[in-house]
């Protein structure tokens, strides 16, 4: 942050400059659920995105990227239209989502940069509720912690295409440290669980694979839809009233009870897609309890089989990702692990011993890049601790 800041000086001999801290987030158990209105779990890391910036009474917004090449640059009056591929755009559906109700007359200047290779830690939702905060921060606008979801959450489903749900978004804005979130996407209601005082010492390992591509040209957006097939399908079989339009079908409002009687009616590829997350909410209940005992051991072992059903009933894995977990699974002092970013790029996470972080850290860097030497100087091991969610910075040293 303090190098963030003193760039700014330099490029704009500001002397108000602002900071908004927005950690990147890991959803322990809950994977694939979300876009369900199924029951999630979520944390953030003290590895953040990070944003310093200043006041621009004229409306324009400039920000810099040390992450990425070019610069964004317009004013709040124009209409900004989606590039694909272009890292700016989370910027632009952050101006464009506060716009449908507020009326946006300063603009800012800014410098952003994350750290940790952050493909598969949800850094866009981080980015992108770095920005509407700061563009509230400017303007005096007032928004709670659940507006400021739904707004991040806009911006990726309207602005960019995906077809995801409010788990990147609610992780990033409503974790605390040391709890869990568990956040109900049907009722938008959230559970913050502490962990159990017996609960011994951990910390999260992030192991980026080295590849990082957009979740818009992948098939996770196929996957949400074949989840929707199987709820249209069990509708029918079942006898149910049928949901007059797939985007409205959601497995979570088809009771558990409907998919064990009727699921060996439906196609193998729709039976295991809702098989997931039927299992997964049922894993999400378990974690939570776990979690609250303080059981890691547990809570690692439910983590081990949501990254399982990923692989095998949810097919989002690829096989460099694959490698990773299957050698966490294998190693001495890894508690649980899943793949994360939606199993089609960036890493595989977990909870650790920290008493063993050298010995894990040996065995990735034994095993993955004699079996993906195309990635070899691409991917690496992080450990983190957990923090809280995303905040304005108050004790900024400018």
């Amino acid at each position: 942050m303090k190098e963030l800041v003193e760039l700014l000086k330099k490029e704009t001999e500001a002397t108000d400059i602002r900071a908004v801290k927005s950690p990147l987030r890991i959803c322990p158990i809950g994977a694939h659920s979300d876009h369900q209105l199924g029951k999630v779990t979520g944390m953030t890391l003290d590895a953040s995105v990070d944003l310093v910036y200043t006041p621009d009474d004229s409306g324009y917004v400039h920000i810099r990227s040390l992450d990425f090449p070019d610069k964004e640059y317009f004013h709040l009056s124009n209409e900004s239209d989606y590039i694909p591929g272009f890292w700016g755009n989370y910027l632009r559906g952050a101006v464009l989502a506060l716009r449908q109700d507020y009326v946006l007359k300063v603009g800012l200047k800014g410098i952003v940069s994350g750290k940790l290779p952050i493909g598969g830690l949800s850094s866009s939702a981080a980015v992108t509720t770095a920005y509407l905060m700061a563009l509230c921060d400017v303007n005096d606008i007032d928004v709670s912690k659940l507006e400021l979801i739904q707004y991040s959450h806009w911006v990726e489903t309207q602005f960019i295409g995906l077809k995801n749900g409010i788990l990147d978004q609610s992780a990033n804005i409503l974790s605390m440290d040391d709890q869990l979130m568990v956040m109900d996407c049907r009722t938008n209601e959230h559970e913050m669980i502490q962990k159990g005082k017996d609960m011994p010492d951990f910390e999260v390992i992030v192991v980026y694979s080295g590849i990082s591509k957009q979740l818009i040209s992948t098939d996770f957006n196929n996957r949400t839809d074949e989840l929707r097939v199987a709820g249209w399908l069990l509708e029918e079989i079942a006898g149910l009233e049928t949901t007059p339009s797939l985007e409205k079908v959601f497995l979570r409002n088809i009771s558990p009870d409907v998919f064990d009687e009727y699921k060996d009616q439906l196609p193998e590829r729709f039976r295991k897609r809702a098989a997931h997350f039927y299992t997964e909410q049922a894993r999400v209940n378990a974690g939570a309890e776990a979690w609250g005992r303080g059981d890691i051991k547990a809570f690692g072992q439910l983590m081990f089989e949501s990254g399982n059903s990923s692989f095998y009933q949810y097919e989002s894995g690829i096989p460099e990702m694959k490698t990773i977990f299957d050698t966490l699974r294998e190693t001495e002092g890894v508690y649980g692990a899943r793949p994360s970013g939606a199993g089609y790029r960036g890493a595989v996470i977990g909870l650790v011993d920290p008493a063993y972080k050298e010995a894990i850290k040996a065995k990735i860097d034994a095993v993955y890049p004699s079996q993906h030497p195309e990635y070899k100087d691409l991917y690496e091991v992080n450990f983190c601790q957990t923090d809280d969610g995303a905040r304005l910075v108050t004790d900024l040293e400018v």
